[in-house]
C-alpha cells in the first residue's frame, strides 16, 4: 500500500483552476450520463443498484480518470496540452475485450476505498507511479452491463504522471495519454450502436487515431465534457454501427502510441 495512504483521502485543493468547472459539478455527471443511456439499460442499472444495496450482492470496481497538464493557463480555459489517460483492453479478455477504457478493475478484499482500488489497479496495469497523482473527487458509482460491476470513477490530477506503459499484454493492448482537445473536437465525435437481437443501443463515442472510445468510457467522458462546459456542438445524428465505426479507426502513429 505504498502508493496510497491508509484511508485514501481526496485532495480537491490539489486540482488546478481549469479543472474546477468539472469538480464543481461532479454530482451532475450521473444524471447527464443517464440521459444518453437507453431506457432498457437504465432500467437494468436501477434494478441492479437496488439489488446491490444488499450486503455482499454487488460487484464493486473503480477506475482512474486521470487528467494531466500544467496547473495554470494564461487563456482562462483548458490548457492546450492537457491530456486524459485511456487504455485499450486486450482482445482476449472475457468482458469488454478490445474496448477503450480507463485503467481500473474489481475491488480486492484489502481495498479500503474506491480510491485505493483505482490507484492499485492503475499501478498494476500500466506501471504508473501513483505517488505522483492527486485523487481529487469521486463520481457516483455507475452500473455496467453485462459484466455486472458497479464502478466508481475516481478523478485525479497530475502535472506530470511520469512514464506509463503496457505491463501485462494479456490485459492491456494500448496505453495512451490522449489530448483533451481531441475529445472536445466535434469532428472526432459520433454516435455508435451495437446490434443486440433487433434492438439498437446508441451512445456517444470518440473516433481517434488508434482507438474508438465508446460504451461506458465514452458515456463518462461525454458526460464530463457536458457538465464541465467543455463540450462543443457536435453531430449527434451521425450514428454508426460498431463494426462500421471500428473500420474507420486508423493504425498510424498518433494518440494510441504508448507514452515513453
Amino acid at each position: 500500500m505504498s502508493w496510497v495512504s491508509e484511508h485514501s483521502p481526496l485532495a480537491p485543493d490539489a486540482a488546478p483552476p481549469w479543472l474546477k468547472s468539472l469538480l464543481d459539478n461532479t454530482d451532475q455527471v450521473k444524471r447527464v450520463y443517464r440521459r444518453r443511456v437507453p431506457p432498457e439499460l437504465l432500467g437494468m442499472a436501477m434494478t441492479a443498484s437496488a439489488t446491490a444495496a444488499t450486503p455482499g450482492a454487488g460487484r464493486d470496481a473503480a477506475v482512474l480518470v486521470l487528467f494531466s497538464g500544467p496547473p495554470q493557463t494564461h487563456t482562462g480555459g483548458v490548457p492546450e496540452d492537457v491530456d486524459l489517460l485511456v487504455t485499450v483492453r486486450a482482445a482476449t479478455l472475457r468482458h469488454h475485450a478490445g474496448q477503450a477504457a480507463f485503467p481500473g478493475g474489481a475491488a480486492d478484499p484489502g481495498d479500503l476505498t474506491p480510491v485505493h482500488t483505482a490507484l492499485r489497479e492503475a499501478n498494476e496495469e500500466i506501471g504508473i507511479d501513483t505517488r505522483r497523482l492527486h485523487p481529487v473527487a469521486t463520481l457516483e458509482r455507475l452500473f455496467i452491463p453485462p459484466s455486472g460491476f458497479h464502478v466508481v470513477p475516481v478523478l485525479a490530477y497530475s502535472p506530470d504522471p511520469g512514464p506509463v506503459a503496457v505491463v501485462d499484454e494479456a490485459e492491456t493492448a494500448i496505453v495512451a495519454r490522449v489530448p483533451l482537445r481531441a475529445f472536445i473536437n466535434p469532428e472526432n465525435r459520433i454516435m455508435v450502436y451495437r446490434k443486440e437481437n433487433t434492438r439498437r443501443f446508441a451512445g456517444p463515442a470518440f473516433l481517434l487515431n488508434e482507438m474508438l472510445v465508446w460504451g461506458f468510457t465514452g458515456h463518462v467522458i461525454s458526460a464530463m465534457l457536458d457538465v464541465a462546459g467543455w463540450a462543443q456542438p457536435w453531430d449527434t445524428e451521425d450514428v454508426r454501427e460498431l463494426d462500421e465505426a471500428m473500420a474507420l479507426v486508423g493504425r498510424e502513429a498518433g494518440y494510441g502510441e504508448t507514452q515513453p
